[in-house]
Order: C-alpha cells, then structure tokens, then sequence
C-alpha cells in the first residue's frame, strides 16, 4: 500500500531544520519520520527548490491556432458561447480543456456583476459628476442623506446558497430553496441612510406616483434627518426618475428647504451596496409570505451596521476617482 504523503507543512520544517544545519539523523529523530523520507525531501528541494508534489501535466489536445482563437474570441466578447465556437472550428469541445487553455492567458471564468444600463449620456454626466465633487471635503459628504428604491422578490431568483447533504437527497425539501413562478411575488421599498447609519425603510404598495413619493418624504425624511443628526442644512441625494422630479416634488422639496444634490446615474448612489446587503440578509431567513417578508426586511435594515455605512460615505472619493478613470463607465464602487 503507498503510504500517505507528508503534510506540507512537515516537509518544510525538514527543510528549514537542514537549512539551519541539522543532519538527517537528528531531524528524523526530532520530527518522527523515517530518514530515507526526510533524505528524499531535502534532495528534491536541493534539485527543484519546493516541496510540493511534482506533476507532469498532460499536453493539451488544443492547437496553438485553436488556443489563439478562444483567447481573441473572450478578449472581444466575455459572453461569447466558446465551446460552440471551438467546435465550428473543428476544435475540441471538452470544458475543461478550453477552460485550461483559457486559464494560461489570465482569464478566468465567473459569474457576470450585475450593474446599471448606462448610456453614453449618462456616462458623460457621470464623467462631469465625478470631476466636480472629487475635491469635495469629507465633511460635506458626511451631511448626504442618500435614498432609493428598490424591488425585492419573495424568492429571488439570483439568490445562491449552498446545502451540507448525503448523496441522492438534492431533492429532499430541507436541501431546496422554495421556488415559484415570477418570483412568488415582491415588494417595493424606499429607504435611506448617512454616514451615522440606516434611516427609515418603506413598503411602496402598488404602482408609486408622484403624489406617493411626496408623502413618502413628508412622512420619514425629515424624521429620518432628526434620527441620523444631520442638521438641518443636510444634502438630499435622490435619482432623476420622474417621480422625483415631478412638480409636487420639487414644490415639497422647496416648502421644506431641502437642498438637493444633483444626480446623474444609478450606477454612483452608494444605498446599492446596502440593497444588496439587505436582500442576502434577508433571503437567509427564507420568509415564506409577503408579510413576513416586509417584517424580515425592516428587520434586517434596522440591525445594517453604522460601521458599514460610515465606510460607503469614507470610500466615495475612491468611487469617483475610478468613474473618472473609466471615463463615465462602470466601477466596482
């Protein structure tokens, strides 16, 4: 029977002790392995200097033509169907082996970010965004009070998660995530936080107009302005989606002396990161109802650390420093 490999670890203290002098006898003695063993690992490190195990890989079935092909074919187009592609080519067509060949030019499959159509309107406006409040002093960022919607579904359809099972129970109901057509309904929220922590969270019920989204602000703005300690020279921050720039908007937003800061695209409002902290929060709980799907999210929203929010609002220089070197386009901010 083939005795069982070293740790890696071991073998690198048996190469650390040689190293500092000590012979085969004394390190076999010290560490309990047999001194063929600890002769045969410091030989290998002497000859190849590592202690890992040495493989010979098998040449790949890929031609050089074939692997310059898939690596331009990726380069252009992330989303391209390769396997297809190295079959029209009379390639082959294994995964693993285009993966492989994929790998050696630093490219790497995952799964696609999900981010903001954005126009080249809105990247332009980004771009001026960006340039303009790059210099803005850490104290007029701490005064944002940042908000949005969002719809969230009962069973979303993204969500990801992994199981601990025997095998042949994948179907079990306690290995399976509960699914339902179009999401099993949803909801609409409006939110908002600052750099002091999450402000108050809102089920939208039905279709949101501008009349809604006023009383909306009447009803948790300001209270959520008191809550957070933004004084009352605070700068509102909201998208331009029409509800928002109605006239009973802007005429609610001026009785009430709010300034207003000027907004260019989705794709900048730091509230993103936190709808998406949200929702994983509150798909590991798994509501079953709509009801207690409103109550898990509020719940969740409440229990978002003040820390996190402190840390989006301390990083938003870093996120218009990256617009403006994607000129306008999307960031990982």
């Amino acid at each position: 029977m083939k005795s069982k490999e070293l740790s890696v670890g071991l073998q690198d203290r048996i190469v650390s002790r040689n190293k500092s002098g000590e012979g085969y006898r004394k390190i076999s003695a010290a560490l309990k392995v047999l001194m063929i063993t600890v002769a045969s690992i410091i030989r290998k490190w002497k000859k190849f200097e590592t202690t890992r195990t040495l493989r010979a890989s098998r040449p790949s079935k890929l031609s050089n033509r074939g692997r310059r092909a898939l690596v331009r074919e990726v380069t252009k187009n992330p989303m391209s169907e390769i396997q297809r592609s190295s079959v029209e080519r009379g390639e082959p067509s294994r995964r693993t082996t285009i993966s492989a060949a994929i790998h050696q030019s630093g490219l790497y499959g995952r799964v696609a970010r999900r981010k903001p159509l954005l126009s080249k309107r809105h990247m332009a406006a980004c771009l001026e965004f960006a340039k303009r409040h790059l210099k803005d002093s850490q104290t007029l960022r701490n005064k944002i009070h940042w908000s949005d919607e969002t719809k969230s579904e009962l069973f979303g359809v993204n969500t990801r998660r992994h199981v601990w099972r025997k095998p042949s129970t994948a179907h079990h109901q306690a290995n399976t995530i509960p699914t339902v057509k179009h999401g099993g309904g949803s909801i609409m929220l409006w939110g908002c936080f600052s750099v002091a922590g999450t402000g108050r969270l809102v089920r939208i019920k039905g279709k949101m107009t501008a009349a809604m989204y006023r009383d909306i602000l009447d009803e948790n703005l300001l209270q959520s302005t008191l809550d957070l300690r933004l004084g009352r020279r605070f700068i509102f921050q909201q998208d331009n989606i029409p509800k928002h720039t109605a006239k009973i908007s802007k005429e609610w937003l001026q009785d009430n002396f709010v300034n207003v800061l000027e907004w260019p695209s989705p794709d900048l409002n730091l509230i993103e990161h936190l709808w998406r902290d949200l929702k994983m929060a509150v798909h590991r709980r798994l509501p079953s109802n709509l009801m207690e799907f409103e109550r898990c999210c509020k719940e969740e929203w409440a229990k978002l650390a003040k820390d996190r929010c402190a840390k989006l609002v301390a990083l938003y220089s870093k996120g218009l420093e990256a617009v403006i070197a994607a000129k306008g386009a999307s960031t990982k901010y």
